[in-house]
């Protein structure tokens, strides 16, 4: 009997977030402690996008990402650099902190010299060719604190580190059509609260995509990752996101986050 009390003791002092004889936390407390992190004011970084299709074929995408907090609003804007066909390509998004607000979001496509707004109602769609969707790129790893009923499942190490495995389903049928998701599991890293992975399931049930987040350490005392690979399990695409030149500290102009700038460039 004390072999075992010792056995047991050493296990939830090895493993202090196990969850055998303990409560778990809400899923709601870890999604917004997604939103708490430190993220700094301002970051700018380049971001390039490697799009693979079921045959093999890539296709890469260069671009600059910048995003700036004004007060509790973050606005986040990305400018294509390469190839030339898609050369000044601008996506602007404002998040409003506002669960009743919709959140703007603008696509300027220079082929044809517009400026399009993206509804609310499209935000599931995917992001210009990849496999994340525009609501994926808006929350930047985040899990959305407004969209889901969440249930958290267990504790689960990714890499090695102790995650939230959380089950998320769509509030309404409304929210899930607009998202595309009729299930989601999330797990979110219980010091960093930095997502690690997630698996979602379409409307009617089936597999969708695997997204794999990696490469995460500091840059300039902020915990900050550095690759997204995301799987389409249903047309076998997959995306790879690369973040590189991460600056948390160069002041951005706030002249870079409207509409003009989208058509203007850096």
């Amino acid at each position: 009997m004390k072999t075992l009390i010792l056995i047991l003791a050493t296990f939830f002092i090895m493993n202090p977030l196990s969850s055998y004889g303990q409560n778990l936390m809400d899923g709601q407390q870890i999604a917004e402690n997604t939103h708490a992190k430190n993220e700094g004011v301002s970051v700018k970084r380049n971001l390039i996008m490697e799009l693979k299709d079921k045959r093999g074929k890539m296709r890469v995408r260069k671009t600059i990402a910048l995003r700036k907090y004004f007060g509790k609003e973050k606005r986040l804007v990305i400018f294509y650099e390469t190839p030339s066909s898609v050369k000044g390509t601008g996506f602007l998004t404002f998040d409003y902190p506002e669960a009743s607000k919709d959140d703007d979001q603008w696509l300027y496509l220079p082929a044809l010299r517009k400026t399009r707004r993206i509804s609310a109602a499209n935000r599931g769609d995917y992001f210009l060719g990849t496999d994340l969707t525009y609501e994926d790129i808006k929350l930047e790893t985040k899990i959305s604190k407004d969209d889901y009923n969440y249930k958290t499942l267990k504790i689960e190490k990714i890499d090695d580190n102790d995650c939230y495995l959380i089950q998320a389903t769509p509030k309404n049928d409304a929210i899930a059509k607009e998202l595309g998701y009729s299930k989601a599991h999330f797990w979110v890293d219980a010091k960093l609260w930095i997502m690690r992975k997630s698996e979602s399931w379409d409307i009617a049930g089936n597999h969708l995509k695997t997204v794999k987040i990696s490469d995460i350490k500091i840059v300039q005392e902020i915990w900050t990752y550095h690759r997204i690979d995301v799987i389409n399990h249903k047309t076998k695409h997959e995306t790879v996101f690369k973040f590189e030149n991460i600056d948390y500290k160069t002041v951005l102009s706030d002249d870079y986050f409207t509409e003009e700038a989208l058509v203007d460039g850096l």
